[in-house]
């Protein structure tokens, strides 16, 4: 959890936080249809509870720098590559300019291509 001392008292954010974060500037980026479930499980139980942060994975790590893992579906006729780093250049920028603490790695996972109606 990133924790930040004021002469007020402390800030801690939560993983969750970060997550909603990343969520929100991952389906603003180009080529991007949605997310995905790392797993079947993860997925079952993320449709039965809403989790707004469904293909958000967020760890700490030990000097409170951010480790994040997006599981991405794209769209076909777009360049996977380029989503991918359009995608990491997003989020990383949303996060740090939000809250203030570095990203130390953000690893994009294509899950999946979503065709068109029209293909």
């Amino acid at each position: 959890m990133s924790k930040e001392e004021t002469t007020l008292g402390s800030i801690h954010v939560s993983p969750n936080a970060v997550a909603t974060i990343a969520y929100h500037a991952t389906l603003r980026s180009y080529g991007v249809v949605g997310l995905a479930s790392k797993n079947l499980a993860s997925g079952l139980a993320q449709t039965i509870t809403r989790d707004p942060n469904r293909g958000v994975s967020v760890h700490y790590s030990d000097d409170d720098k951010i480790d994040i893992d997006i599981y991405v579906i794209v769209q076909h006729g777009t360049r996977i590559a380029s989503v991918a780093t359009s995608v990491a250049n997003t989020v990383q920028f949303n996060v740090e300019k939000s809250l203030g603490v570095r990203v130390n790695s953000i690893d994009v996972h294509v899950a999946g291509l979503r065709v068109g109606d029209g293909e």
